[in-house]
């Protein structure tokens, strides 16, 4: 822990080059530039240290939706961003989130109160940017992160729910899932019928792209083969990955939702 204290220090102590406020035209920041997922690694002058086990606390942009998803320390959260009247101005909706309990709640609390606060948005460097408040005070400060690190959002077990917009019916003992293993890059699941596995690849100048180009599956044959084909056929065409409030979609070239999960 003290390692990667002192490491966080030497990379991300600068509140005191934030002495100017928010309001300074030359750091202006397009809201579309805000796109992508940014570590939250200053809260009110305080740098962010997890408490072991627990994640690194991020914000996540999605201005060509209107989304704003991340995780708040302990769990995910959820909302809505929209420019404000004025260069440089957010506004970002009622935050929800997951409900799980950590052993220390303490910088989730910190960063959700912090985010309730923010109103205004500048360009500190290439990689890091502030979230400021209604005074034009940074409150927040965000550092890129890099390409890969959010597929970790994928990590587990996900019951699939729909393909092709097609409900399908729940059975907790015979539904088709897929569960990632993001630390190894692999894939495996169950279709209907049989199970696949393989490989899944990103290409990380893409913010949430994800395909599976290598999958295998056993050969057994059932009575209806119909829905196993369809979930197959929908996995070669994914292309990208969206976070929603009920869990994740998968997407295609052309960000048509084809697959939709439910956490296990």
């Amino acid at each position: 822990m003290k390692k990667r204290f002192f490491s966080l220090i030497g990379l991300f102590s600068f509140s005191f080059l934030l002495l100017m406020s928010c309001a300074t035209s030359k750091n202006t920041l397009g809201f579309s530039e805000l796109n992508g997922e940014w570590n939250i690694i200053e809260i009110e002058g305080d740098v962010v240290v997890p408490a072991d086990h627990q994640p690194f606390p991020y914000v996540g942009f999605d201005t060509s939706t209107g989304r704003l998803y991340g995780n708040s320390g302990c769990n995910r959260m959820m909302s809505s961003i929209t420019p404000g009247g004025t260069a440089g101005e957010i506004v970002i909706g009622a935050i929800a989130g997951t409900r799980m309990a950590c052993k220390d709640m303490k910088l989730e609390q910190n960063v959700l109160q912090a985010m309730a606060k923010v109103k205004r948005y500048e360009r500190i460097d290439e990689q890091k940017i502030a979230l400021c408040d209604a005074g034009n005070q940074p409150i927040l400060i965000l550092a890129a992160k890099e390409g890969k690190a959010d597929i970790a959002i994928l990590s587990g077990e996900w019951f699939i729910t729909t393909v092709n917009d097609e409900a399908i019916s729940f059975n907790r003992y015979r539904q088709p899932i897929i569960a990632f293993n993001t630390e190894e890059e692999r894939v495996n699941g169950f279709a209907g019928c049989n199970n696949f596995m393989g490989g899944y690849k990103i290409d990380e100048k893409i913010n949430h792209s994800i395909s599976f180009p290598s999958l295998a599956s056993t050969m057994m044959a059932c009575d209806s083969m119909e829905l196993e084909g369809k979930i197959l056929k929908a996995l070669d065409k994914v292309r990208s990955y969206k976070q929603t409030v009920e869990g994740l979609e998968l997407c295609d070239v052309e960000g048509k939702r084809v697959l939709t999960l439910l956490k296990k």
